[in-house]
């Protein structure tokens, strides 16, 4: 089941940033905290009472003239209807209503979505300023303060309480794969060539953004839905512009599919905002495949694919566990191997290690090389075990989780995907500490 998007909308200085810092603190169960590959944080995964969701930054509606300020305004509502199961509007009891509260509450209204109205700052002032809000015609304004933590168990009570009536389950039995990439890299002619006409497609639904198109079919007896997407394109002169709302409608559909088709023109070779899109797929944990497209294309001698696969290597070093295949989608060379591949990757991330064996491997390790120490006092590994999978996520129980430095966690990374086929999926390892016995 996908977790509910919840969009943070509001002016600059309303204490948005401030919000989200209390979100990802340790007041609130966070399930994983992640920044996006740009310099602004965008989403975050937390929890609240047992309920998982999804929490979207949309930036600050900058005003900056009177001709920028529509444009502005309709998109960070648009982003916040588009995506978001729930709406959060921030405003600030400092500032008071302004022209530009009014004009997104206009919108939001029209939205029929939930709007959870924060009016925040309320550290010394009258409980009874918060009448005024009711104007926005929002519903009930809830004074919080984030700096100092108040009123946000009740906020996030409210904004909990509407999970229930969101319908976010899926078919379980498909496989669900979405195609990203840069405009032009070949993505929709992927999709074309994988639904063929040896495919039976079942049905075409609009997708969760107005940008891609689910559709559903079977190949060989396995039902799938491809999400395919518009290009993401890279930022150009307009600060929070293009870039910014197409990433985070990509991240909507990265987020719900099993498995991602990272689609490169051979062409151009990999570039900058391909590596940034790869970082986004890997980031949220999900298996993945390189599709160097447009292979026709490309002047070949029998050097040629492992040069290519060298800036592969180089360029997606964090991410060293990629797999890759070469095709063209125009003409179909290797293109029917992708789902067989998708398949296997896949097959990877829902890989299950016992206890048993998984702690021979660790102990292993430990045998070959001695864990760290520091001022004196050396890390104990007791034992390990799997938490997960999709990605496969596994747990270490130390003495002290501080002795764990950050190249040992990488050798004992590393020995698992020795050990275990984890080709094409990333894998999580959490240090927790046991108390001795």
């Amino acid at each position: 089941m996908s977790k509910p998007i919840v969009a943070v909308v509001g002016r600059p200085n309303v204490g948005k940033s401030t919000f989200f810092n209390k979100i990802t603190g340790k007041k609130i169960s966070i399930v994983e905290n992640k920044p996006g590959i740009t310099r602004d944080r965008i989403y975050c995964d937390a929890e609240w009472c047992g309920k998982a969701f999804t929490l979207i930054d949309t930036g600050g509606i900058e005003l900056k003239s009177q001709d920028e300020m529509w444009r502005h305004i309709k998109k960070q509502a648009e982003i916040a209807i588009e995506l978001a199961e729930v709406v959060i509007f921030m405003c600030d009891i400092k500032g008071g209503i302004t022209a530009s509260d009014i004009e997104v509450a206009s919108m939001l209204r029209r939205s029929n979505k939930p709007i959870v109205l924060a009016v925040n700052k309320m550290d010394n002032y009258d409980q009874s300023l918060l009448y005024d809000y009711y104007e926005l015609g929002l519903g009930e304004p809830f004074g919080i303060s984030c700096e100092q933590g108040k009123g946000l168990g009740d906020l996030l009570d409210e904004v909990c309480s509407y999970f229930d009536a969101v319908d976010l389950e899926e078919d379980s039995e498909r496989i669900k794969i979405a195609i990203v990439g840069k405009p032009n890299a070949g993505k929709s002619s992927l999709t074309n060539r994988l639904l063929g006409y040896d495919r039976t497609i079942v049905s075409n639904i609009a997708g969760t953004t107005r940008d891609s198109i689910d559709t559903h079919f079977e190949h060989d007896g396995q039902k799938f839905t491809i999400i395919d997407t518009a290009g993401i394109r890279k930022k150009k002169s307009v600060k929070e512009d293009v870039e910014y709302y197409s990433v985070i409608r990509a991240l909507a559909s990265i987020r719900r599919a099993d498995i991602c088709l990272a689609v490169i023109d051979s062409v151009e070779g990999l570039t900058e905002q391909d590596v940034k899109i790869l970082g986004y797929i890997h980031e949220q944990g999900k298996p993945s495949i390189v599709v160097m497209n447009k292979w026709d294309a490309i002047e070949k001698d029998t050097y040629t694919i492992e040069s290519f696969k060298k800036k592969l290597d180089c360029d997606l070093a964090f991410m060293d566990y990629y797999k890759s295949i070469f095709i063209s989608a125009k003409t179909g060379l290797r293109a029917e191997k992708v789902l067989n591949i998708a398949m296997e990757v896949l097959e990877n991330a829902k890989t299950r290690i016992t206890t048993g064996t998984l702690n021979d491997v660790i102990n292993d390790a430990v045998r070959a090389t001695e864990p760290p120490t520091k001022n004196g006092r050396r890390l104990k590994i007791y034992y390990a075990v799997q938490d997960g999978v999709c990605p496969p996520t596994f747990v270490i129980f130390v003495n002290d989780a501080e002795l764990m430095h950050f190249s040992y966690r990488r050798f004992l990374e590393n020995t698992l995907r020795n050990t275990f086929n984890f080709e094409g999926t990333p894998i999580r390892l959490f240090v927790r500490e046991k108390e001795e016995d």
